[in-house]
């Protein structure tokens, strides 16, 4: 639907009402510019969430160098409880926006981000902090992973089916540099007292070298707090985005729901699962080499190139950019499997490592291209329910269409947000069983053929039931 009955109301208020990003004349004439301010606020929030989500990467890495003493499986926890966290909170944070509003939930989950950035500050002065407050510490990073999912569905609001992908793309794919930020920026904040005194004093390692952990939490704090106050002062909340969890509840009937959910999954899903267990995987396989030296740049490739996967999406169609995606993810695990020195090959580091950014680049095309898929199928739908039922039916099922495909777009993304446990855990369970992470990365390949068969059939085929 192409809308052209704009209203004379101005938009630009703190609580919107009227806004329809399809009503043409709306949004060239003001909606364009409250939803890029929108959206330009909300990408550094959002790349601040995943850096306080995946800072225990580094953080456990050193915590032994510093007098910590704790146990191989302890570290383990420590490392894998943020995923677990913010995995399950990305469940209830899909519903936040439609209850909250978009500008309230953004600033409140970013401030919340200040209780683990400082809790880490202050304990990771002193060895003999209790494992349980690492621990909980650990868990209250989960804020940062179910961040994301709010995120996404508040910036699907605002703009209008044709320019979802890029918009979405965009916003997710800044908003994933902060993985590679935070396991760029933490290993070299924590060398040097970044704010003197107030800082605190540094811990020695056995080799005599002094590192400031703490900074690891109190580096974020200041970009926190800016961020929380562009948020609520910037924002906008729209008055018919929203929504009681009744009414957004809707979803666990939609078929496309769990079609969706599955499809990212295997596109988000690898992203941060990779990302988590990249530099394990590098040391385990490749006995010199540092995987730590390595580990940005994964998700580096991956946050970069998400936009394009949108923006592509937008142009060909986000089923048959994830349909070919799908097939070239296959193909470069079959990559890595090969260039393992236990592999079908002779075992190549950089063969290896250049298909571990080919994976790196699709997981990043692919988050894109799903995306953009998930409004779109729900908007179809609701838009073929209402047809012919006259206007106020077809501008309803707009406003219906967007409201769920927010609501799908949170918690597809807290399903596979999952990945950032399962994914290292079943490279130690395919070690454990076999002696090696063949196991593990064949069952990925099965499980992208899957992918790709949901994907032809329901999307991209002719004739597909949803065409997108």
């Amino acid at each position: 639907m192409s809308a052209t009955n704009a209203t004379s109301q101005p938009l630009d208020q703190r609580v919107i009402h009227g806004w329809n990003p399809e009503d043409t004349q709306q949004w060239e004439r003001e909606g364009k510019r409250i939803a890029n301010r929108n959206l330009w606020i909300s990408i550094p929030c959002l790349l601040l969430a995943f850096a306080v989500w995946m800072v225990w990467s580094v953080v456990v890495v050193n915590l032994p160098r510093v007098g910590f003493d704790y146990t191989t499986q302890q570290l383990f926890w420590l490392s894998s409880l943020p995923g677990l966290s913010g995995a399950t909170l990305r469940i209830f944070y899909s519903f936040m926006v439609p209850i909250f509003g978009g500008r309230r939930w953004t600033a409140i989950s970013t401030a919340s981000l200040l209780i683990p950035a400082v809790g880490i500050g202050f304990a990771a002065q002193n060895p003999d902090t209790p494992f349980w407050i690492m621990a909980l510490l650990a868990i209250l990073c989960g804020f940062g992973g179910g961040n994301f999912a709010s995120s996404m569905s508040n910036i699907a609001f605002f703009y209008p089916k044709a320019e979802k992908g890029t918009a979405l793309g965009l916003n997710a794919g800044l908003g994933n540099l902060g993985v590679s930020t935070v396991q760029f920026v933490v290993p070299l904040v924590i060398t040097m007292g970044v704010f003197g005194f107030l800082g605190g004093q540094p811990l020695t390692t056995e080799d005599g070298e002094q590192l400031w952990l703490q900074n690891a939490g109190f580096v974020w704090v200041p970009f926190l707090v800016i961020a929380t106050v562009a948020a609520w002062f910037g924002m906008n909340d729209l008055a018919n985005a929203k929504a009681s969890f009744k009414e957004q509840s809707i979803i666990f009937q939609r078929k496309h729901n769990w079609i969706m959910c599955w499809l990212y999954l295997g596109t988000f899903g690898s992203f941060i699962g990779y990302s988590a267990g990249f530099p394990m995987l590098i040391n385990s396989q490749f006995e010199g080499v540092d995987g730590t030296q390595f580990a940005f740049l994964g998700p580096l490739v991956g946050a970069l190139i998400r936009p394009l996967g949108g923006w592509l999406s937008d142009k060909l169609g986000g089923a048959i950019v994830t349909f070919w995606n799908f097939v070239i993810m296959a193909l470069a695990v079959f990559g890595v499997i090969w260039f393992l020195p236990a592999g079908v090959g002779d075992g190549s580091f950089w063969g290896f490592f250049a298909m571990f950014m080919l994976l790196f680049l699709t997981t990043g095309i692919g988050n894109g291209s799903t995306f953009r898929m998930i409004p779109v199928i729900f908007m179809t739908e609701h838009q073929r329910a209402a047809a012919g039922k006259g206007e106020a039916a077809e501008q309803q099922a707009v406003i219906d269409a967007n409201k769920e495909g927010a609501a799908v777009l949170g918690f597809s993304s807290a399903l596979a947000a999952y990945g950032a446990f399962f994914i290292p855990q079943s490279y130690g369970v395919s070690i454990a069983l076999t002696g090696g992470v063949q196991g593990a990365l064949w069952a990925f390949i099965v499980f992208y053929v899957t992918c790709i068969a949901i994907t032809w059939w329901y999307y991209a085929r002719p004739n597909a039931e949803v065409p997108c």
